[in-house]
């Protein structure tokens, strides 16, 4: 876990303070400041609410999983172990096995761009994994997949496992932005790596 006056791209990618990539990162002290902003609000909330923190490292855990991002995987199992214990952790890493896919894809509207229409990666845990795993999260994996690998094929039905699982409409809003910020973060990392290999 990161202290509070960390950041935690800076320490994901391993930039030193005062280094030229730091000088370039305070260059824009608004989007640093509002990207660690995100995580702490996401992922450590003073205030969870209806979605505990052992969840949201669990999602967190599974979507850098499922984007095989190696820079961020190891700070995201490290939280859900601390929140959510090695059987969660074990259970978490399971799916991300079993759910590994290929995307995006999906269909688009009937159009021009259906010809590029391939078929969306199925969401599928084994029976012990589901049940470690337990049916709200279970269900939220089932969306966090699905916003990863195929989410041209959004649609209002969606969200009726997340429901029928017991997850409020303010706890879908928190899975959706926490799903979404993670391809943030994960992008920039691996951006912000790259630059750091360049001589």
């Amino acid at each position: 876990m990161t202290a509070p006056d960390t950041d935690l791209i800076d320490t994901l990618v391993g930039i030193a303070p005062g280094s030229p990539l730091g000088a370039a990162r305070a260059r824009r002290p608004a989007a640093r400041t509002h990207a660690e902003a995100s995580y702490r609000a996401l992922l450590l909330p003073a205030e969870p609410g209806d979605v505990s923190i052992a969840e949201r490292f669990a999602v967190a855990a599974y979507v850098v999983g499922l984007h095989r991002a190696e820079g961020t995987c190891a700070h995201y199992t490290a939280g859900l172990l601390e929140h959510g214990g090695p059987a969660l952790g074990k259970a978490v890493a399971l799916a991300v096995a079993e759910t590994l896919a290929e995307g995006p894809k999906g269909s688009f509207p009937p159009g021009p761009l259906s010809v590029e229409d391939t078929p969306a990666p199925v969401f599928a845990l084994s029976a012990p994994v589901a049940a470690a795993l337990g049916k709200r999260l279970e269900a939220a994996f089932a969306h966090a997949h699905f916003l990863v690998f195929h989410p041209r094929d959004a649609a209002a039905e969606r969200f009726r496992p997340l429901i029928e699982a017991g997850w409020t409409t303010d706890a879908i809003v928190t899975l959706s932005q926490l799903v979404s910020f993670l391809a943030f973060q994960i992008r920039v990392v691996a951006g912000l790596r790259v630059l750091a290999a360049t001589p």
